[in-house]
């Protein structure tokens, strides 16, 4: 469904990503792991176009598409759920939903969509008139990934979901995340939170200032020395 191949990304004349390749296989689970700084974040950013990679190529469904514009991104079917959620503040709950949904296919279905979102986050539903800005942490999450199922997904792209969340919260979001993959939603997912996401996935790479030094299954690199010793401390 998409591959990633040698892309090389810089911010300004610092470059932050070295000829990072990978694929994602449609229906898959697929984690990019990485501590703080080692290009998860700008690797998702790229995907999405809102940068653009120097060298190396982006294809989605056998088509390139890292020269198109990032509206047209979610128009092929791709979104981005931020880190740190980017709401809108003074909007309502379901002003922020609504925003998910201008694409044209994704706008002519808002309606049944909205009442899947709702269906999968009641809470939500409960404070669609309040303004976003004052919901909690974990609801705050529940209106991100509500907002990025509105445009009618192939591939979600998830960046820290589970930052500055309580655990018992955390353990919500995998689930739904797993849940999400479960109705036919390809995803990737950047995560610290090594055991719960290799525990889901079913492939995983691991990158390391801005390349990749791993990858496998999530089986096989929760068994790896290598991750145990950067990431589990063991």
């Amino acid at each position: 469904m998409l591959k990633v191949k040698g892309i090389d990304v810089f911010y300004g004349d610092l470059q932050v990503l070295w000829e990072v390749s990978f694929h994602i296989r449609e229906g898959e689970i697929v984690v990019l792991l990485g501590a703080n700084g080692a290009g998860k974040s700008t690797t998702i950013r790229t995907i999405s176009s809102m940068l653009s990679p120097a060298r190396g190529s982006i294809e989605f469904e056998g088509r390139r598409i890292d020269h198109l514009p990032p509206h047209l991104i979610i128009n092929e079917g791709i979104v981005h759920v931020p880190e740190g959620r980017r709401l809108f503040p003074e909007m309502t709950v379901e002003e922020n939903l609504i925003m998910g949904s201008l694409a044209p296919e994704a706008k002519f279905k808002r309606a049944e969509t909205l009442e899947y979102v709702y269906g999968l986050f009641p809470r939500l539903k409960e404070r669609r008139k309040q303004l976003a800005g004052t919901l909690s942490g974990g609801e705050q999450q529940m209106a991100a990934i509500g907002r990025g199922l509105m445009s009618l997904p192939k591939l979600m792209m998830f960046d820290e979901p589970s930052l500055g969340l309580a655990p018992i919260l955390v353990q919500d979001v995998f689930h739904l995340v797993k849940e999400i993959n479960d109705s036919g939603v390809t995803i990737l997912l950047s995560e610290q939170n090594v055991i719960q996401t290799l525990g889901m996935c079913d492939r995983a790479y691991v990158l390391e200032n801005g390349r990749i030094v791993l990858e496998g299954t999530g089986e096989e690199l929760l068994n790896n020395d290598q991750v145990k010793e950067a990431f589990l401390g063991i």
